[in-house]
């Protein structure tokens, strides 16, 4: 229990430290209505040409919803996974052994910052983009209220996904200092796999088995498409088994390799 409140404690310290780049937020907020607005006309333009063809998988509007949902929580998806930089620089001078002294485990940390480091500037960033984009850019709410039911809990399981996701990745900090090479690859994968560039349903139908079975679904696709009911409520077991499998996949990646890498560990210095 104590080490609950521990973790706690570490959790809302992180989470109040990130609520202060209100800055950084409302030019990144900016950002992503431009971006948004971009993807909308794209995504306009391809509905026209696509209309005298066959039913597409997903409609106009839900698309359009879709888009909105991905800017708004673009701070919790997994393409800004990059290794903790605190983390990196602890480990790149050796101040890590400070962290190893303290009685908690080191993983679990990490853990713990990556969910404060996924939630706070979402929380910055999505109420103002929801603000807007309902009212005047085309953004939808979900149909019912067990789609907004089943959308909120997807997005829990989402975001610890997202954090057991990110923490492996910072754990590869133990094997490589730089952290340049999974910080270029990481992004560039998980990017199109969740359904940021295009959603989804709108991929090829001979590629959906594999982006189902892929972690980065339960990310962002699949918890927005319960939010539109494009998913009904009722699959919303299916995708908490599906998150909640991959989670424990990558904590259990990222466990061994902290674990491994301790052992070959050496900090110098006194």
């Amino acid at each position: 229990m104590s080490a609950l409140v521990a973790y706690l404690a570490l959790f809302r310290a992180r989470f109040r430290a990130l609520l202060q780049y209100r800055a950084a937020a409302a030019a990144g907020f900016g950002t992503q209505l431009f971006w948004g607005l971009i993807k909308v006309m794209v995504l306009e333009a391809f509905y026209a040409n696509a209309a005298a063809g066959a039913p597409l998988p997903m409609a106009f509007g839900q698309a359009v919803t879709y888009t909105w949902l991905g800017q708004a929580f673009f701070q919790l998806m997994p393409f800004s996974t990059n290794p903790d930089p605190e983390v990196r620089e602890q480990i790149r001078t050796g101040a890590v052994g400070y962290e190893l002294a303290r009685p908690l485990d080191l993983h679990a940390m990490w853990l713990t910052r990556a969910l404060a480091a996924r939630v706070a500037p979402t929380v910055l960033r999505a109420v103002p983009m929801a603000a807007v984009a309902v009212p005047f850019l085309g953004m939808s709410l979900p149909p019912s209220l067990a789609a907004a039911g089943a959308w909120a809990a997807a997005m829990v399981g989402a975001a610890v996904l997202v954090g057991a996701f990110a923490t492996a990745v910072t754990s590869t900090m133990l094997w490589t200092t730089s952290g340049d090479g999974i910080a270029r690859i990481v992004p560039s994968v998980v990017l199109i796999a969740s359904g940021m560039v295009v959603p989804l349903p709108l991929f090829p139908a001979w590629m959906q088995p594999w982006l189902d079975a892929l972690p980065f679904r339960g990310m962002m696709d699949a918890p927005f498409r319960l939010y539109l009911g494009h998913l009904p409520a009722g699959a919303l077991p299916g995708v908490l088994l599906h998150q909640a499998l991959w989670t424990a996949v990558f904590v259990a990646l990222g466990r061994a390799m902290v674990a491994r890498g301790l052992r070959r560990l050496v900090v110098q210095g006194g």
